[in-house]
Protein backbone atom coordinates (compact mmCIF):
# COMPACT_ATOMS: atom_id res chain seq x y z
CA UNK A 1 0.00 0.00 0.00
CA UNK A 2 1.22 3.50 -0.96
CA UNK A 3 1.96 5.91 1.97
CA UNK A 4 3.60 8.45 -0.03
CA UNK A 5 2.20 9.72 -3.51
CA UNK A 6 3.06 12.13 -5.75
CA UNK A 7 1.74 12.64 -9.09
CA UNK A 8 2.96 15.33 -12.20
CA UNK A 9 4.48 16.95 -8.89
CA UNK A 10 6.65 20.69 -9.77
CA UNK A 11 7.92 23.44 -7.73
CA UNK A 12 8.84 26.46 -9.42
CA UNK A 13 10.56 29.55 -7.03
CA UNK A 14 10.90 32.66 -7.76
CA UNK A 15 14.11 34.81 -6.73
CA UNK A 16 13.29 38.45 -7.89
CA UNK A 17 12.60 38.13 -11.66
CA UNK A 18 14.48 34.68 -12.23
CA UNK A 19 11.96 31.05 -12.09
CA UNK A 20 13.33 27.94 -10.52
CA UNK A 21 12.20 24.80 -11.82
CA UNK A 22 13.41 22.70 -9.02
CA UNK A 23 10.66 19.83 -9.10
CA UNK A 24 9.96 19.61 -13.09
CA UNK A 25 6.58 16.96 -12.86
CA UNK A 26 7.34 14.09 -11.00
CA UNK A 27 5.33 11.06 -10.36
CA UNK A 28 6.40 7.94 -7.92
CA UNK A 29 4.61 6.45 -4.56
CA UNK A 30 6.77 5.03 -1.42
CA UNK A 31 5.22 1.84 -0.17
CA UNK A 32 4.69 1.30 4.06
CA UNK A 33 7.57 0.71 5.61
CA UNK A 34 9.33 1.22 2.80
CA UNK A 35 13.47 2.27 3.35
CA UNK A 36 13.81 4.63 0.54
CA UNK A 37 16.28 6.66 -1.01
CA UNK A 38 16.02 9.97 -2.96
CA UNK A 39 19.44 10.88 -4.63
CA UNK A 40 21.30 13.30 -6.65
CA UNK A 41 23.69 15.82 -6.81
CA UNK A 42 23.28 19.17 -5.48
CA UNK A 43 20.15 21.30 -7.28
CA UNK A 44 19.09 17.85 -8.54
CA UNK A 45 15.59 18.74 -6.23
CA UNK A 46 16.13 15.84 -3.53
CA UNK A 47 15.52 18.37 -0.39
CA UNK A 48 12.57 19.72 -2.72
CA UNK A 49 10.83 16.62 -2.79
CA UNK A 50 11.70 15.84 0.58
CA UNK A 51 9.78 19.38 2.21
CA UNK A 52 6.87 18.96 -0.27
CA UNK A 53 6.18 15.04 1.46
CA UNK A 54 6.95 17.01 4.74
CA UNK A 55 4.25 19.26 4.82
CA UNK A 56 6.91 22.10 4.86
CA UNK A 57 6.09 23.28 1.62
CA UNK A 58 3.40 23.18 -1.41
CA UNK A 59 3.49 21.63 -4.94
CA UNK A 60 3.24 24.73 -7.59
CA UNK A 61 1.32 21.88 -9.65
CA UNK A 62 0.63 18.26 -9.14
CA UNK A 63 -0.55 16.31 -6.22
CA UNK A 64 1.01 15.40 -3.15
CA UNK A 65 -0.72 12.36 -0.94
CA UNK A 66 0.22 11.53 2.25
CA UNK A 67 -1.27 8.24 4.08
CA UNK A 68 -4.30 8.95 1.41
CA UNK A 69 -4.42 12.43 2.27
CA UNK A 70 -3.78 15.30 -0.24
CA UNK A 71 -1.80 18.10 1.34
CA UNK A 72 -3.29 21.43 -1.34
CA UNK A 73 -5.34 22.73 0.38
CA UNK A 74 -4.99 22.09 3.69
CA UNK A 75 -5.01 24.94 6.44
CA UNK A 76 -2.10 25.49 8.93
CA UNK A 77 -3.73 23.30 11.53
CA UNK A 78 -4.18 20.24 9.48
CA UNK A 79 -1.11 20.32 8.32
CA UNK A 80 0.52 20.63 11.71
CA UNK A 81 -0.96 17.72 12.69
CA UNK A 82 -0.58 15.69 10.16
CA UNK A 83 3.30 16.68 10.12
CA UNK A 84 2.87 15.92 14.18
CA UNK A 85 0.98 12.79 13.83
CA UNK A 86 1.90 10.89 10.82
CA UNK A 87 5.50 12.21 10.34
CA UNK A 88 9.51 12.24 11.99
CA UNK A 89 12.18 14.49 11.06
CA UNK A 90 15.44 13.94 11.18
CA UNK A 91 18.58 16.75 10.53
CA UNK A 92 21.87 16.41 9.53
CA UNK A 93 23.03 19.10 12.15
CA UNK A 94 21.14 17.22 14.69
CA UNK A 95 18.67 19.97 16.21
CA UNK A 96 18.73 19.16 19.32
CA UNK A 97 17.69 21.81 22.29
CA UNK A 98 20.90 22.33 24.20
CA UNK A 99 19.62 22.82 27.51
CA UNK A 100 17.44 19.59 27.77
CA UNK A 101 19.24 15.92 28.53
CA UNK A 102 18.95 12.77 26.34
CA UNK A 103 15.25 12.42 27.80
CA UNK A 104 14.15 15.40 27.66
CA UNK A 105 14.90 15.94 23.81
CA UNK A 106 13.42 12.83 23.07
CA UNK A 107 10.13 13.71 25.07
CA UNK A 108 9.67 17.10 23.60
CA UNK A 109 7.72 16.36 20.63
CA UNK A 110 5.07 14.41 22.66
CA UNK A 111 4.81 17.27 25.11
CA UNK A 112 3.39 19.07 22.17
CA UNK A 113 0.87 17.00 20.78
CA UNK A 114 -2.49 16.29 21.76
CA UNK A 115 -2.24 13.00 22.44
CA UNK A 116 -1.34 11.74 25.37
CA UNK A 117 -0.53 8.68 27.41
CA UNK A 118 -0.11 8.00 30.88
CA UNK A 119 3.50 9.33 32.70
CA UNK A 120 4.19 5.54 33.40
CA UNK A 121 3.41 4.68 29.23
CA UNK A 122 5.17 7.46 28.12
CA UNK A 123 8.39 6.58 30.32
CA UNK A 124 8.34 3.23 29.28
CA UNK A 125 8.15 4.48 25.42
CA UNK A 126 10.88 6.76 25.67
CA UNK A 127 13.30 4.37 28.09
CA UNK A 128 12.44 1.94 25.87
CA UNK A 129 13.56 4.24 22.81
CA UNK A 130 17.01 4.99 25.00
CA UNK A 131 17.82 1.65 24.83
CA UNK A 132 17.28 0.83 21.27
CA UNK A 133 19.53 3.41 20.61
CA UNK A 134 22.17 2.83 22.39
CA UNK A 135 22.24 5.55 24.70
CA UNK A 136 20.84 4.02 28.23
CA UNK A 137 24.44 4.97 29.88
CA UNK A 138 23.93 8.51 28.62
CA UNK A 139 20.10 9.49 29.10
CA UNK A 140 20.69 12.43 31.91
CA UNK A 141 23.54 14.17 29.58
CA UNK A 142 23.20 16.82 27.25
CA UNK A 143 23.95 17.57 23.67
CA UNK A 144 27.38 19.33 24.47
CA UNK A 145 28.29 16.37 26.28
CA UNK A 146 27.93 13.95 23.62
CA UNK A 147 29.56 12.72 20.24
CA UNK A 148 28.17 13.85 16.43
CA UNK A 149 26.95 10.16 16.52
CA UNK A 150 25.30 9.79 20.00
CA UNK A 151 23.77 13.30 18.78
CA UNK A 152 22.16 11.75 15.90
CA UNK A 153 21.51 8.74 17.91
CA UNK A 154 19.21 10.95 19.89
CA UNK A 155 17.67 12.54 16.90
CA UNK A 156 16.15 9.27 15.57
CA UNK A 157 14.67 8.48 18.82
CA UNK A 158 12.94 11.67 19.17
CA UNK A 159 11.93 11.36 15.27
CA UNK A 160 10.32 8.12 16.51
CA UNK A 161 8.84 9.50 19.99
CA UNK A 162 5.48 10.12 18.68
CA UNK A 163 5.14 6.85 16.80
CA UNK A 164 5.00 8.05 13.01
CA UNK A 165 4.34 6.29 10.23
CA UNK A 166 7.01 7.99 8.23
CA UNK A 167 10.42 9.44 9.39
CA UNK A 168 12.18 11.89 6.79
CA UNK A 169 15.83 12.29 6.87
CA UNK A 170 17.36 14.99 5.27
CA UNK A 171 21.39 13.73 5.03
CA UNK A 172 21.38 12.06 7.92
CA UNK A 173 25.15 11.05 8.13
CA UNK A 174 26.49 14.03 6.60
CA UNK A 175 28.07 15.97 9.15
CA UNK A 176 29.41 12.12 10.37
CA UNK A 177 32.99 10.17 9.92
CA UNK A 178 32.25 7.15 7.48
CA UNK A 179 32.12 4.13 10.84
CA UNK A 180 29.41 6.48 12.78
CA UNK A 181 27.74 6.85 9.58
CA UNK A 182 27.56 3.44 9.00
CA UNK A 183 26.36 2.58 12.44
CA UNK A 184 23.34 5.18 11.83
CA UNK A 185 22.63 3.85 9.26
CA UNK A 186 22.35 0.38 10.58
CA UNK A 187 20.83 1.87 13.39
CA UNK A 188 17.93 3.06 10.92
CA UNK A 189 17.27 0.34 8.97
CA UNK A 190 16.53 -1.83 12.43
CA UNK A 191 14.60 0.63 13.91
CA UNK A 192 12.86 0.42 10.08
CA UNK A 193 12.39 -3.54 10.34
CA UNK A 194 11.33 -3.83 13.95
CA UNK A 195 9.03 -0.96 14.03
CA UNK A 196 7.68 -1.42 10.50
CA UNK A 197 8.34 2.42 9.89
CA UNK A 198 8.96 4.18 6.60
CA UNK A 199 12.06 5.93 6.27
CA UNK A 200 12.81 8.30 3.17
CA UNK A 201 16.23 10.16 2.79
CA UNK A 202 18.12 12.60 0.77
CA UNK A 203 21.12 11.54 0.71
CA UNK A 204 24.45 11.47 -1.09
CA UNK A 205 25.62 8.38 1.01
CA UNK A 206 26.22 5.29 -1.48
CA UNK A 207 25.85 2.99 2.11
CA UNK A 208 22.26 4.37 2.27
CA UNK A 209 21.83 3.57 -1.48
CA UNK A 210 23.42 0.28 -1.16
CA UNK A 211 20.32 -0.85 1.73
CA UNK A 212 17.78 0.96 0.42
CA UNK A 213 14.98 -1.29 -1.31
CA UNK A 214 13.44 1.65 -2.79
CA UNK A 215 15.74 4.19 -4.84
CA UNK A 216 14.49 7.29 -6.72
CA UNK A 217 17.55 8.69 -8.61
CA UNK A 218 17.43 12.51 -9.95
CA UNK A 219 19.33 14.48 -11.95
CA UNK A 220 17.45 18.79 -12.32
CA UNK A 221 14.48 18.04 -10.87
CA UNK A 222 13.53 14.64 -13.22
CA UNK A 223 13.66 11.26 -11.99
CA UNK A 224 16.15 9.36 -14.49
CA UNK A 225 15.92 6.28 -12.30
CA UNK A 226 12.98 4.67 -10.09
CA UNK A 227 13.90 1.41 -8.32
CA UNK A 228 12.20 -1.02 -6.45
CA UNK A 229 14.34 -3.84 -5.13
CA UNK A 230 11.67 -5.03 -2.84
CA UNK A 231 9.35 -5.41 -5.23
CA UNK A 232 11.63 -7.39 -7.65
CA UNK A 233 13.02 -9.95 -5.01
CA UNK A 234 8.87 -10.72 -4.21
CA UNK A 235 8.53 -11.13 -7.54
CA UNK A 236 11.17 -13.54 -7.93
CA UNK A 237 9.37 -15.46 -5.05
Amino acid sequence: MAIVELENVRKVYTLGKAEVHAVRGVTFSIEKGDFASIVGPSGSGKSTILNLIGCIDQPTEGIVSINGTVTAGLKDRALTQLRHETLGFIFQSFNLIPVLNVYENIEFPLLLGKKKGSKKETREWIEFLIEAVGLADHMHHKSNELSGGQRQRVAIARALATKPEIVLADEPTANLDSKTGQSIIELMKRMNSELSTTFIFSTHDRSIMEIADHVIQLLDGLIVEDSKTKAEAGSIS
